[in-house]
């Protein structure tokens, strides 16, 4: 089978990174009207400077020196395990060349160890970003999202556009609270299941999770209105 031509994956990509950001805000509609639930951001959104967004790419290398670029986005329950993500991906070979690129969607959180919460981090990533020409970056400044520090192991599935799809484990860590010393390098490593391959260096990447605190999502269930007088007299007949 003959690899599509660079146009059609540039069209497939185009298609693809755009629909993340949508993806994201039913995700925040989604998690908030839940309790417990965390939003998080690899590389994309507001974490990435929109007049260039190459310095945002999150990087996972192998000691061979081949590595995977990743961006996603998406919500999970760490009390139930659940998770719904999703992402595009490249594989590039050490002297990069693109050996593959496509999508990942999650399908399991493994773990999720939380650093605890740090307020502040939402203003001093938009005093980094600064102002770019059309405006200031949109935050979620939702007096709801708390920035929050943690490692989450995500399953997933890689589906390049040629070749076969493959499982993997996605290990995301943002270093943000009380970060343990082995985990201060923010970042992404990722592990092929099957092969047992593993992307161990964390080579760059902004990450951030944004736990929703529980009366957020109470006040984001729409409330029920008491029925009119009119009404409940009706109702007695």
């Amino acid at each position: 089978m003959s690899k599509p031509r660079p146009s059609s994956i540039r069209a497939m990509m185009s298609v693809a990174v755009p629909s993340l950001a949508l993806f994201l805000l039913a995700s925040l509609a989604a998690a908030q009207g839940n309790n417990g639930n965390y939003i998080f951001l690899l590389a994309s959104g507001f974490l990435c400077d929109p007049t260039d967004p190459s310095t945002c790419l999150a990087t996972a290398r192998a000691d061979q020196g081949d590595s995977y670029e990743m961006t996603g986005a998406g919500a999970f329950d760490a009390q139930k395990k659940s998770v719904n993500a999703v992402g595009t991906f490249s594989h590039k070979s050490p002297n990069g060349n693109l050996l593959e690129t496509g999508v990942w969607i999650a399908s399991e959180l493994v773990s999720f160890d939380s650093y605890g919460v740090e307020p502040g981090a939402l203003l001093r990533q938009g005093r980094a970003l600064g102002r770019p020409p059309l405006g200031p970056i949109p935050l979620p400044m939702s007096s709801g999202l708390i920035p929050t520090g943690g490692l989450a192991a995500f399953r997933i599935r890689l589906l390049p556009v040629w070749g076969p799809s493959r499982t993997a484990v996605l290990q995301v860590n943002c270093t943000l609270g009380n970060v343990p010393r082995e985990r201060s390098t923010e970042g992404i490593r990722l592990t092929l299941e099957g092969s047992g391959t593993e992307f161990s260096v964390e080579a760059g990447g902004r990450v951030m999770f944004l736990a929703i605190r529980p009366e957020a999502g109470a006040s984001a269930k729409a409330p029920q209105q008491e029925p009119a007088p009119e009404a409940r007299e009706m109702a007695g007949h």
